[in-house]
């Protein structure tokens, strides 16, 4: 094939963020010449990770809706057709084959102007409810990489391709064994739960880890504990109140994040659909708090197809503080629903969806016109 130009566009969060820098990864994999451009979010994470991963980006203006009533509305229609013009010069300018959307504020515009210039164009949805955004963009997208089945209740079925969601490299490090233990100073004879509230923080599972600090305590398991940034100093000083949580490590943030992932015998998470790709493919046994803030709920909607399929246990945010700590027990003390959960959630892996998703877009670009 010959030299061909992508853009990527998307972001917001790590579950945007990581799956596009996985598919330009894929891409940049393959034995064709391939040019590619991000398009991000200003002040959104994808400014900071996509230039750390050696690409370029470029930002627009946009932002989100509000759902209730609130001034940034009003600036909200501003931003939007700024960010179409930036979309369309950019367009012009890079002259791409091909335009991806992986979901957040920046992939609006950029489809939309993919549209309007007859730019083939691919969506790739990660939840098992999509949110607005997509769903309107799928109209006018030649393909829409899902990832779960029966999404043809929201989008064209000759259009959907099952990939699955792609995942950051490198989680898998089986093998590691005692070395992962003794970077987070943990010893290998007793069981860990890694908690992950995300590169922020999730106010839900933060509040329910720290409502059971004396249950921790008394536990025979050891705790890796994700708070997120906005989270640190304040549990910092209620664990630092306390001498008997040698067995609790607390961090804002974890660089290696194969290392935690193969220590943990159970993860409290969120349920966003990037951090279910990953635990699906490691086969991790999981208690998931859906993140009462996000559209459409989506992320209930992502839990329960896991539940209903006795892949997962889930909590509410509102029930965190009183159940999330002792489900996460139950399952370390009991070794048959812990099998079940880990037999479970490995029938959602799709290994290959960052490789899926490449095919995807270069037979796309090589499509006859």
């Amino acid at each position: 094939m010959s030299r061909f130009k992508v853009i990527i566009s998307g972001g917001g969060t790590g579950g945007h963020v990581f799956p596009a820098i996985a598919i330009a990864d894929e891409l940049k994999s393959r034995d064709i010449e391939c040019e590619i451009l991000f398009v991000g979010a200003e002040g959104r994470m994808e400014m900071e990770k996509v230039p750390a991963a050696g690409y370029s980006i470029e930002a627009l203006p946009v932002a989100g809706f509000q759902r209730r009533i609130t001034i940034k509305n009003i600036t909200f229609f501003f931003k939007l057709f700024s960010s179409m013009i930036k979309a369309h010069r950019i367009l012009k300018r890079f002259k791409p084959d091909v335009v991806v959307g992986v979901g957040g504020y920046a992939s609006g515009p950029i489809i939309k102007a993919a549209s309007f210039k007859n730019i083939p164009s691919v969506i790739q949805e990660q939840n098992s409810f999509p949110g607005v955004t997509n769903r309107i963009l799928g109209r006018s997208a030649d393909k829409i990489c899902v990832g779960y089945p029966n999404m043809d209740r929201f989008f064209q079925k000759e259009k959907i391709v099952y990939t699955g969601n792609p995942v950051r490299s490198g989680l898998s490090k089986e093998g590691v064994g005692k070395e992962a233990y003794h970077f987070f100073g943990f010893t290998c004879d007793r069981p860990v739960i890694l908690v992950l509230g995300g590169s922020l923080g999730a106010r839900g599972i933060n509040e329910g880890v720290s409502a059971a600090l004396d249950l921790i305590a008394k536990s025979n398991v050891q705790v890796l504990w994700q708070t997120g940034k906005f989270y640190i100093e304040d549990i910092k000083e209620l664990v630092s109140a306390r001498e008997d949580l040698s067995n609790l490590i607390i961090t804002e943030f974890i660089s290696r994040m194969d290392l935690a992932y193969e220590i943990a015998d159970v993860v409290i998470s969120r349920a966003g659909a990037g951090t279910i790709s990953e635990l699906s493919i490691l086969g991790k046994a999981s208690v998931l708090v859906p993140s009462p803030n996000v559209s459409e709920d989506h992320q209930t909607k992502n839990a329960m197809a896991l539940v209903d399929s006795n892949a997962a246990l889930m909590v509410t945010d509102k029930e965190a503080p009183e159940r999330v700590v002792k489900e996460a027990l139950k399952i370390i003390k009991d070794n048959r629903l812990r099998e079940k959960l880990k037999s479970g959630i490995k029938a959602f892996a799709k290994p290959l969806a960052a490789s899926d998703i490449a095919d995807t877009i270069i037979n796309l670009v090589n499509k006859p016109k």
